[in-house]
């Protein structure tokens, strides 16, 4: 019987040792192939590919980069706004190659780096998601390696893709997006707006009464006394270089037709106003990472429901984060994200 016992016990110990093993040359195989781009079509461009979508307003190409390589993770980066750049997410070069992590920079049809068609029934959500699904096909991903990050408007979008495609996808991460804007607009009002100078905070009041939106004297009290609290907390001259251009390259007319003129919620007739998906939450079976900062215009304790809410949820909680936490809270942000992508990866994701 003690035999037995003691063949068993090696038997696991050498199916663990080879398991590590493997794992081990799979790691080793993936950093040193990370940079290799000798059997790619987007040599030349150094990762570059401008992918065409099919729209019901005809064809347009939408700008991509793919940085590294790394056959079961690849992570397709949707940025915010809506109308922003890839731009908001240059800090990831940092960080991701360092975990041979492939990442896809993307800018969605509107923004800078792609084509920027004027007819305003281009921005729905529905065709947004069409527009990531193309784009999912064309660099040939899969729910072996697929994952999506989007951050706030991107993880609106994030959302959506997964309520309809999450048989496509490998894992998703929402960062820094409730699942309902009226929420969103509710904690703006009743806990943002109120830890204001009042002084400051009616002077912008009157300004959005006036929808004087393009008097400079906005966008000064905004950047000074909201934004450096709630969007990315660093003294102005202190912003990265890609935030600032990011911001430089905007499309107005996107990011107003979507999300509206005021900083304080979604307001007016902005197509996003009424947006909630909360109901929806439950059918979605991916593994998912929620992020929720201390700071951030997106209340903490919503993103830590939506967690729980799905069916396979994880919390990220940055505690010196604002709604650009990759920024301001680099030290628990990249950490956490790059946990979840390799705890999907290996097969050992918990949720909780």
């Amino acid at each position: 019987m003690k035999v037995k016992i003691i063949i068993c016990f090696l038997s696991i110990m050498l199916f663990s040792n080879c398991k590590e093993i493997k794992e081990e040359n799979k790691v080793d195989t993936v950093k040193a192939n990370y940079l290799d781009f000798s059997k790619r079509d987007n040599q030349l461009t150094g990762g570059i590919k401008m992918i065409p979508i099919t729209t019901p307003k005809g064809k347009f190409k939408v700008w991509t980069k793919t940085v590294g390589n790394n056959p079961t993770i690849k992570v397709l980066l949707l940025h915010g706004g809506p109308g922003l750049t890839h731009e908001l997410y240059e800090c990831f070069d940092g960080y991701f190659p360092n975990e041979s992590i492939e990442y896809i920079y993307y800018d969605q049809l509107g923004s800078y780096y792609s084509d920027q068609p004027t007819d305003s029934s281009l921005w729905t959500n529905e065709r947004f998601v069409e527009e990531v699904e193309q784009v999912r096909i064309a660099l040939g991903l899969d729910n072996s390696n697929f994952y999506i990050l989007g951050q706030s408007w991107g993880g609106i979008l994030a959302m959506e893709y997964a309520l309809k495609y999450q048989k496509n996808l490998k894992g998703l991460i929402i960062s820094n997006m409730m699942a309902s804007v009226p929420e969103y607009n509710k904690y703006a009002k009743d806990v943002l707006a109120p830890q204001m100078d009042p002084k400051v905070l009616k002077e912008l009041q009157d300004i959005e009464a006036k929808n004087d939106f393009e008097n400079p004297k906005y966008s000064e009290l905004l950047f000074k006394n909201y934004y450096t609290q709630h969007i990315l907390r660093m003294p102005l001259e202190e912003w990265p270089e890609s935030i600032n251009r990011c911001f430089k390259h905007i499309n107005p007319s996107v990011y107003v037709y979507m999300q509206g003129p005021s900083e304080f919620g979604i307001t007016g007739n902005a197509t996003l106003k009424n947006w909630d998906i909360k109901s929806r939450l439950k059918t979605i079976t991916v593994p998912t990472l929620s992020i929720g900062s201390k700071y951030d215009t997106m209340d903490p304790e919503h993103m830590k429901w939506i967690a729980n809410e799905v069916q396979n949820g994880r919390f990220l909680f940055c505690p010196n984060g604002s709604h650009l936490s990759q920024y301001d809270d680099p030290k628990h942000y990249f950490p956490g994200v790059i946990q979840f992508l390799k705890d999907v990866d290996n097969g050992s994701f918990k949720k909780g």
